[in-house]
């Protein structure tokens, strides 16, 4: 698990830190606070200490991170990440399973990052970052993006995704919690998004076992299938961390509610770290009944743009933010309006 992290400096993010960490961590806030920024700057860090020295690369980790940070956030240069206005350069560390990595570049870094901390050894895991948006129907074009015509486009969140879903569903004992995870996923789409090695095409197969094109399945369904295909082909494990970024997009309230059912067990079963970020109420609100059902901390970070995130625990009760705020407002109006 990443135990902490603190960051100073990156795009909108001009400080945050916190030690406070759980196997859930929900991250809040109104657009352009960061939510988004904070999720891509974990991943990028921990996939890095994913790729040190795995298999037969040996490339140095100041040449993995800078790859990695360039196109998980589309820029030309690394100091474009350095906040605007700020004299100080980027600052980052984290520490995961008392690895602690650490680095920090000014606005003049170009493609080079010099003062990045050594590793020992690679993080022997699978880390994966779920976007706001399905990728299922996108694969060809995001792999195309980046093997073929090396452009911007896709970041590394949609390619890394994208690579990750072709590996084929293995055969034979799955971990348990990921079995009967994929059999929840399943009932909340009514069915199973499948890839056909003879025709190259991804299709979905209802429960009563009509065959659609994957062009005609909605977009929540195709969602919910990344993750149940991550869960059956062997690249997650128990170590492994994942990222969603507002997982409330394309979902019904009743599949936001369920997905997270998935989500409870996949963080207290089998002991993977999530970070979610979110702009739902449902969101907040399912989380909040998860840490009271399981007795658990569910950390909330809600950030304030210039200000620093406020940190609580939705195990303590529902955070003060603007999205509660808003949710109020909405009732006293109907109130107001009926009386």
């Amino acid at each position: 698990m990443i135990h902490n992290v603190s960051i100073k400096n990156l795009g909108v993010i001009h400080d945050f830190s916190t030690d406070r960490l759980s196997n859930i961590n929900l991250i809040i806030g109104e657009n352009g606070t960061g939510k988004t920024f904070l999720l891509k700057s974990l991943y990028a860090s921990v996939k890095t200490m994913e790729q040190f020295h795995r298999g037969n690369n040996r490339r140095s980790v100041q040449d993995l991170l800078a790859e990695k940070l360039r196109w998980t956030f589309q820029t030309e240069t690394l100091g474009e990440l350095v906040t605007k206005g700020e004299q100080d350069g980027l600052s980052f560390s984290l520490m995961n399973d008392g690895t602690d990595f650490s680095f920090s570049f000014s606005k003049s870094a170009a493609v080079k990052i010099a003062n990045v901390s050594s590793l020992e050894e690679q993080r022997a895991s699978n880390s994966i970052f779920l976007p706001a948006k399905e990728i299922i129907s996108l694969i060809p074009v995001i792999l195309r993006s980046r093997d073929v015509d090396q452009a911007f486009g896709f970041d590394d969140t949609y390619y890394d995704l994208a690579k990750a879903l072709q590996i084929k569903p293995h055969r034979g004992k799955n971990y348990k919690t990921f079995a009967d995870s994929r059999l929840l996923l399943q009932n909340i789409v009514h069915g199973k998004v499948d890839y056909s090695e003879e025709n190259q095409s991804w299709y979905f197969v209802n429960s009563r076992n009509q065959k659609f094109s994957i062009d005609t399945t909605s977009e929540g369904t195709k969602k919910i299938a990344i993750l149940d295909r991550l869960l059956a082909n062997g690249y997650l494990s128990p170590s492994s961390i994942i990222f969603i970024d507002e997982i409330e997009s394309a979902l019904h309230p009743k599949a936001i509610y369920d997905f997270l059912d998935i989500i409870e067990k996949l963080a207290f079963d089998m002991g993977i770290q999530i970070f979610i970020a979110s702009h739902s109420y449902f969101v907040i609100k399912k989380l909040y009944l998860i840490a009271l059902k399981r007795k658990q901390s569910v950390m909330c970070y809600s950030m304030n743009g210039n200000e620093k995130a406020a940190v609580s625990d939705l195990r303590d009760g529902m955070p003060d933010n603007s999205i509660i705020r808003e949710s109020v407002r909405l009732y006293e109006e109907e109130v107001d309006q009926t009386l």
